[in-house]
Parts: C-alpha cells; structure tokens; sequence
C-alpha cells in the first residue's frame, strides 16, 4: 500500500478497530455503522469513504453482551501493517481485566502513536468510545491534553490520567466532564488564533468550555488551509490527532465528527440523517478543525 501524507477522496480511509474481551458491543457497532454508511456520493455504493478492519487477539472475539464478531486480522499482523491505517479506533469495556494485564489494546495505542512521533508527515487519527480512553491514559496518549470519558467513570478515570502522569514525569491530563466528545492535536491553522472565539485553550482553565461550535473543514477544501509541518513536529504526539469520546451515543456523534473533517460535512450530516440520530457537537481544544 502507498504511503499517504493525508486521507484524500479517491481513495478509502483506512480504520483499525482494535477489540478486546469482552469489549462494549455498541461502542464499536454505533461508530462502525457511522462510518461504512459514509459515501462521498450518497446514491454510488462505489464511491465509500472508509475502510474498516477489526483486529482482535482470537479469530472471534466475545462482547460484553455475548455477540461474537470475526476479526479480519490479529494483533500481530495489526502490528505490522499498522502504518497502513490512517484511524485507529479503541472502544470500551472490561477495562480492568485490561489494565492488570496491560493486554491488547494498550500495546497497538501505544505503537500508533510512535508511528506519528516517527513520522509527522502522515495525518493519523486516535479515536476512544466510552471507556477506551481509559486505555489511553494508561498508555501515556493523554498527558498535556484534554479528555473525557463516560461519566460514571469519570473518577477512575481522572485517577489513572493522574498516575500516568506522575508516573511518567509529565503534564496532567484535563478532564472534560461536559463534552459529549474532546478533539487534541489539530494540524491546521485558519486565521488568527487569537481572534477567534471557538478555541478552547489551556487558558481557559476553570471557564465551561464552548461546545458551539459547528461545521467543519473537510479534505475537499483543504487547499484553503495552512498546514505548517514544523509546527506539527513541535506538537504533542507528532500532530496525532486524538478523540475521546463519552459514552455509546456520544461514540455515534465523535464518528460524525470524523467523517465531516476526514471526508465532508455534507457527508455526515446525510449520515445522521439516515441513522435518525440528532448529531450533538463537542469540544475542540487548541484548533480550528470543526
């Protein structure tokens, strides 16, 4: 496969589910389902913007909720063809068996993001449901950033961003408790910054954040952006762009969300609008990117 600087539309956007035991069944088939409904011409099935592959321990993997899904590849050849994918997606579920054992799917987060450390040319996406953040705070992703979780492990949840930190002699993590989703890492700049009044800074400390921001920029009108790839490199994670989102519904809308800046927002709004799901916006940290 040939490397690719971005996700561009003649060609579908490579997403990695990583599943565990036991994972949450409709954290992963809420955001899938999203996703494969995604065409960049709504009437031609040809014209599919993403390409979804599961990868899993096992041949079949067992949900919390006693489906068993196939998986198409297992970690080990999700390891080594990890720089073909351009998303990977982690969900929720069974997360303290996970943590005991620093089992899968914490070693492919944390490969991912050395893959965009190594190589900040490349646009990669990290992307949580409910729970999995969890796994990305004990993978060190989140320290210096923002992000939320589900609500009811709001408290777990602030307590291994902690120790991860301290753990790693590195900044805290800040816990969004009022956003159906948090954006890290965004790569573009439009316009000055500090005019604009969508941005939520690490100044903002201690004020609600703004959940009003609508639309987005799409790849189609990417040439009006400004990409500084020094400026990546100087950032958290080579530029990862990481999503954290809250619990399964607040999944569905973080999935919109990557549909309308990966592909179109013309294109997610259909989405919703086919799946009847009212796509509720969240919270964009230190960027202009929805």
């Amino acid at each position: 496969m040939a490397h690719k600087t971005s996700a561009v539309a003649d060609e579908p956007i490579e997403v990695l589910f990583a599943l565990h035991p036991k994972f949450d069944l409709l954290d992963f088939a809420g955001t899938l389902e999203v996703l494969e409904w995604a065409r960049h011409d709504k009437n031609d099935e040809s014209t599919k913007a993403f390409e979804c592959t599961i990868a899993a321990a096992e041949p079949k993997v067992l949900s919390e909720q006693g489906v068993v899904i196939g998986a198409q590849i297992t970690y080990k050849e999700a390891h080594e063809r990890l720089n073909d994918f351009d998303v990977l997606i982690v969900v929720g579920g069974n997360h303290d068996a996970i943590l005991k054992e620093r089992s899968e799917p914490i070693p492919i987060i944390e490969a991912f993001a050395e893959l965009q450390r190594n190589d900040y040319t490349r646009e990669r996406t990290l992307m949580s449901v409910c729970t999995g953040s969890i796994f990305l705070a004990e993978a060190g992703i989140l320290e210096g950033l923002s992000a939320t979780c589900h609500p009811d492990y709001m408290t777990k949840f602030e307590i291994i961003c902690s120790n991860a930190a301290q753990r790693d002699l590195q900044e805290r993590t800040d816990v969004v408790e009022d956003a159906r989703y948090v954006v890290n890492n965004l790569r573009f700049d439009l316009g000055d910054e500090d005019e604009n009044p969508y941005i939520r800074r690490k100044s903002d400390a201690g004020r609600r954040p703004s959940a009003a921001r609508k639309g987005s920029i799409s790849f189609k009108g990417s040439n009006g952006r400004r990409e500084s790839i020094a400026r990546r490199a100087a950032m958290r994670l080579g530029g990862l762009r990481v999503i954290t989102a809250g619990g399964i519904s607040a999944g569905l809308d973080a999935a919109l969300y990557l549909v309308s800046i990966l592909v179109d927002e013309d294109v997610a709004n259909e989405v919703a609008r086919f799946m009847q799901h009212e796509w509720v916006k969240g919270t964009v940290v230190d960027g202009l990117d929805v």
